[in-house]
């Protein structure tokens, strides 16, 4: 079985960015910047002839490449609990045409739709039991974070491997969009 996800990598310099602001969040598990992504679709388990066909079909999806902009921090919560700490994508017309894409794709394999309402992001930290003070003030220190515009030239098909210590993401297949 693997574990399948499609995103878009980030280059160096707004990882190391990115990850200059992780820390000063007691409960925060930090996520390490070689995994630092935008999702565009979480896929989950599938045999390996499944993830070769999801590979395949994947390079069917070839739009124009794009610009797109990270633009401040949020969270997304479960209850009164906070859960994740993100920073931001800005709306992009270009960005959503190629998550549908890629679900159309993914669909007509028989792959169930996601169920989330997609908000484009990058996953920085996952808490467990944070003091909310902090996490308010370590949302109000970041909200004026802004990297871009950044070159969207290309998607990965990734697989994760969990482990105690957090995922270890691996690209699978890389797809390169049209000039």
């Amino acid at each position: 079985m693997y574990r399948l996800f499609v995103g878009l990598p980030l280059p160096e310099d707004v990882r190391l960015r990115l990850d200059g602001m992780c820390g000063g969040v007691q409960g925060a598990r930090w996520i390490p910047p070689e995994n630092f992504h935008i999702t565009l679709r979480f896929i989950g388990d599938v045999p390996g002839d499944m993830a070769e066909e999801i590979g395949y079909a994947l390079a069917n999806v070839r739009p124009k490449r794009f610009d797109i902009e990270l633009a401040g921090v949020g969270h997304f919560s479960s209850g009164p609990e906070v859960r994740v700490l993100w920073a931001g994508v800005r709306k992009s017309a270009e960005l959503l045409g190629l998550r549908e894409r890629v679900d159309n794709v993914l669909r007509r394999l028989d792959l169930p739709a996601e169920q989330r309402r997609f908000t484009a992001h990058v996953t920085l930290a996952k808490l467990r039991d944070a003091d909310l003070g902090k996490v308010q003030q370590w949302l109000a220190v970041n909200a004026l974070f802004r990297a871009g515009p950044l070159a969207v030239d290309r998607f990965v098909l990734y697989s994760s491997y969990r482990q105690s210590a957090g995922s270890i993401y691996t690209p699978e297949a890389d797809y390169m969009l049209a000039a």
